[in-house]
């Protein structure tokens, strides 16, 4: 599988995720989360620079229970709670937003 936009071929595994991370560009994102029929805010990106940050510290891609605590450790309450990151990623917080993020498939995920 891959994506093509703008002239650009990234390949993904079967499940739509980016082989290769460093590839990743906001524009790559926008148009991840077009196919996953999410309209990015800043609340979006929020989230999705969260996890390229965690991913750059710990070289791992948090399962939705870690998301959950360490966004609720790092943005609060309001945002580190499962109703507000299922809002904006109605397919998982973790997977879809790791996915729009250019990150491999969380750990623990099915």
């Amino acid at each position: 599988m891959t994506y093509e936009y703008n002239g650009t071929v990234v390949e993904t595994d079967e499940e739509g995720y980016i082989t290769d991370i460093s590839l990743w560009t906001r524009e790559l994102a926008e148009f991840i989360a077009k196919d996953e029929n999410i309209e990015m805010s800043n609340d979006h990106w929020e989230v999705v620079n969260f996890l390229r940050d965690y991913y750059e510290e710990y070289q791992i891609a948090p399962a939705v229970r870690v998301l959950i605590k360490a966004i609720k450790k790092s943005l609060g309450t309001d945002k580190g709670n499962s109703k507000y990151l299922y809002e904006l990623f109605p397919y998982g917080p973790a997977k879809q937003a790791c996915k729009i993020a250019g990150l491999p498939k969380p750990t623990g995920c099915i």
